[in-house]
């Protein structure tokens, strides 16, 4: 036989308190929009690395070697993954941290990410600007 206790007056009101706080809500709302934020992030570096090694394959028949493009492009699809890999644990940690109203917000996250898409420009800049430029990479196919 299982007893039931009954919860005490304090405990009640904060329950209720809890369930009927609008802030919460409205909290819990912008952790929901700051995931799908990361998301579309994510979605776009896995694209644009894709696109980076797609482009790549259709260089000039001539040149003997396929160039490290493929490289750059799997860096950015990495970035994308472990973008998505920790947005999900971010969003899981906020949520745990506004329901036990101990939320603080944390640099690192942002940090690391723009340091991630500062280096990955950079690769594009550097990728973009020591691609070998032909006479026949000029031509555009009809």
């Amino acid at each position: 036989m299982q007893l039931m206790f009954k919860p005490t007056q304090v405990e009640a009101d904060r329950n209720q308190q809890r369930r009927l706080n609008p802030s919460r809500v409205r909290d819990h709302l912008a952790n929901e929009r700051t995931y799908l934020a990361w998301m579309r992030s994510a979605i776009a570096l896995m694209g644009f690395g894709v696109l980076i090694v797609r482009l790549r394959t259709f260089q000039p028949p001539m040149l003997p070697y396929p160039g490290n493009g493929w490289k750059l492009g799997l860096l950015f699809s990495v970035v994308g993954l472990l973008t998505v890999l920790l947005s999900t644990q971010h969003y899981f940690a906020v949520r745990r941290d506004i329901e036990e109203d101990t939320y603080e917000p944390a640099d690192r996250w942002i940090i690391l990410f723009s340091m991630a898409v500062l280096i990955l420009g950079a690769g594009v800049i550097y990728f973009v600007f020591t691609a070998p430029l032909t006479l026949t990479s000029l031509v555009v196919a009809e």
